[in-house]
């Protein structure tokens, strides 16, 4: 099953005593501690389940996939999420 972010905040609040709205808030945090890590260089790391780290990507050349027509792509960032051990097995 695949959630969303609302799906997600109500399955948090079922699991915890947290409210749907402090549910929400608690996940809004955490996204804007990633975005800000991420900005910041120093990525994220949650000991077994998830690193996250911002990458540098160097310039290249594409094609277009409606025409065909070979582009260059300016170099930029990208994010790079490594599965913990905990991600690991529950896949497994």
């Amino acid at each position: 099953m695949a959630y969303n972010k609302s799906d997600l905040v109500a399955k948090i609040a079922q699991k915890t005593s947290l409210t749907k709205a402090q549910s929400e808030a608690a996940i809004n945090a955490f996204q804007e501690v990633l975005v800000e890590s991420l900005e910041s260089g120093e990525g994220l790391r949650l000991t077994g389940v998830l690193s996250a780290s911002r990458v540098k990507r160097a310039a290249r050349t594409g094609r277009n996939p409606r025409t065909g027509e070979t582009i260059k792509i300016p170099a930029g960032y990208g994010v790079k999420l490594q599965a913990g051990s905990l991600l690991k097995k529950a896949v497994a």
